[in-house]
């Protein structure tokens, strides 16, 4: 496809066919290992995550998608996956979908979290940087996959059948670092105004031609998406604002791009296409899914996430998003099977969402608010210095009004736990705080077991604790409470509670044809890399995953017995 048929295709109000079968290169397989492959296992491993696909946003939309997400509904569909962790955040739950572990073992606790040791003067540190590169802006840093503690199901196939492709591509650089891993043969993510990769390594002509086509995108804009029938119950405006900021509005916007607005893009449906337009280059460009042995390849979209965030969960924009996805997804799916893979899905989410309050409050939840200014470190620190005679500045740290919380670590082990003390006895009687545990408690837990929606709010924080990065103390808000103080264009709702409109994601599994089933109990995504590792007959040592192997056969057998 040339690359103004491309920059059509992205700015159309309807979807159109991604790119056909192209040649690609010749590749070599390593002989003695096609051995290991069972004979009926796809060669291509399809992971998808859809950032902030709550479980709740698939049953809303169900009846109405039509394409991808309408074909995944026919196979194993598991509408209760959980990211059973309290950190419900994009970098911790894209870190469990394949390595099968839970952020307590994967080490990726938070997007963020306080490293008081660093030599720099931000002392917070991203999930997918390397802090010990200096940046000449601390928006410029250095994307690593340094943080991630354990390998990815991609990593296990490179290392069991050498000739395994490995590949990922995201709209966010820490969605493709952490379903790729360590050893990623290509890896792409969106950064400003094209797709970038890691430092060191160049674009492929096919992430090169890409961004080519979105230039021409950007450059001329695009017009407004369509609103479909059934969104029309939706398309009213939401007044959102505090005397902090202006007033605004949400929930009647259509993605119209004025030219060079890159920020509107991003959160737009349109970043999906382009991320599963590279994804599809990707395929033929190395001939995924044609060797001897099973490829993996991840594709992160983020879209629905930065218009969530954006925008809501329950607006006319995220209504349009779901049609878009759908069908975005449904070109993909066809473009795969036009080149005759035998290729196997799997789709689930790396969290949930939350709508913003101002309409919640208008839809039967008036107890949805947002946190208050109290939470934040700072006003912890001045509640509680003059009680224990320290210094305000600095004394708690954190990076939000939710989550990890750190004490001044220059404090003596005996001030650091009387200002712990401090704080629970501070937040104890405060209506937004559901608990607060402290890095004592939570190591002391147990890791939880069982069926993750029993799970204790110990239970969750337990499984997102990991002590080398893991703060002091951990406070969790009541269910209802957006961690967003002052809303701002951008950033009316959000994630990252332990509460099941956060943890509960679906997960969808199809492979061409699977008998379908659906099962409604609750599972897990560390579920996932057991799973397809039996299905490519990757056998590994008892106790490798967190997760156990979903049987994907809805009859007498099963996808998690040995492999020949």
């Amino acid at each position: 496809m040339s690359i103004r048929r491309k920059a059509i295709a992205l700015m159309a109000t309807i979807a159109l066919p991604l790119a056909p079968a192209v040649a690609a290169p010749a590749r070599k397989a390593a002989a003695p290992a096609t051995a290991t492959v069972p004979a009926d296992a796809p060669r291509l491993i399809v992971a998808i995550a859809v950032d902030q696909f709550s479980a709740d946003l698939f049953a809303q939309y169900r009846r109405h998608y039509t394409g991808g997400l309408a074909r995944l509904a026919t196979g194993g569909v598991f509408p209760s996956g959980y990211q059973s962790h309290a950190a419900t955040e994009t970098c911790p739950g894209h870190s469990t979908i394949l390595t099968g572990m839970r952020p307590a073992h994967t080490g990726i606790i938070a997007n963020t979290w306080i490293d008081q040791s660093v030599a720099r003067g931000k002392k917070a540190v991203y999930c997918a940087e390397d802090e010990t590169q200096a940046a000449a802006d601390p928006k410029d840093y250095v994307a690593s996959v340094a943080h991630l503690l354990v390998p990815t199901l991609g990593e296990r196939m490179k290392q069991r059948w050498p000739a395994s492709r490995n590949v990922a591509v995201s709209g966010k650089d820490r969605g493709a670092l952490m379903m790729g891993g360590h050893t990623i043969d290509q890896v792409y993510w969106w950064k400003g105004k094209g797709f970038a990769t890691l430092e060191g390594r160049t674009l492929s002509p096919q992430a090169e031609a890409e961004n080519a086509s979105l230039a021409e995108v950007l450059k001329q804009g695009a017009p407004a998406m369509p609103l479909p029938e059934w969104c029309a119950g939706l398309d009213r405006a939401i007044s959102v604002g505090t005397s902090e900021a202006s007033g605004f509005t949400v929930g009647t916007g259509r993605f119209a791009l004025a030219p060079g607005d890159a920020g509107a893009f991003r959160a737009s449906p349109r970043l999906d296409r382009a991320t599963i337009d590279l994804a599809t280059e990707l395929v033929d460009s190395l001939k995924l899914g044609k060797g001897a042995v099973p490829d993996i390849l991840s594709v992160s979209l983020s879209a629905t996430d930065y218009i969530g965030h954006a925008t809501g969960t329950e607006g006319a924009e995220m209504c349009i998003q779901m049609q878009q996805l759908d069908l975005a997804l449904g070109d993909f799916f066809t473009a795969l099977d036009q080149r005759g893979i035998d290729y196997a899905v799997v789709l689930t989410a790396d969290h949930g969402g939350f709508d913003l309050p101002e309409r919640l409050n208008q839809q039967g939840l008036p107890q949805a608010q947002r946190a208050a200014k109290a939470l934040l470190p700072e006003k912890l620190s001045e509640a509680i210095a003059p009680v224990l005679g320290l210094d305000a500045k600095g004394l708690v740290l954190s990076d939000g009004a939710f989550g990890d919380y750190w004490v001044n670590r220059a404090l003596a082990p005996a001030d650091k736990a009387r200002v712990v003390a401090a704080v629970k006895q501070q937040l104890a009687t405060n209506p937004q705080v559901a608990a607060v545990f402290s890095a004592d408690e939570l190591a002391a837990a147990p890791m939880p077991t069982g069926s993750p929606e029993t799970w204790s709010l110990l239970q969750r924080a337990r499984a997102s604790f990991y002590a080398p990065r893991s703060g002091d103390f951990v406070v969790l808000l009541n269910r209802g409470v957006v961690p967003i103080v002052n809303p701002s264009p951008g950033g009316v709702a959000t994630h990252g509670s332990a509460w099941d409109y956060d943890r509960r994601v679906p997960m969808l599994f199809w492979r061409r044809g699977m008998t379908g089933f659906e099962q409604p109990s609750a599972v897990e995504t560390v579920d996932i890399a057991p799973s397809l590792a039996a299905l490519i007959g990757l056998n590994v040592p008892d106790g490798t995953f967190d997760g156990r192997c979903l049987d994907l056969d809805a009859g007498p057998g099963t996808t998690c017995g040995a492999k020949p």
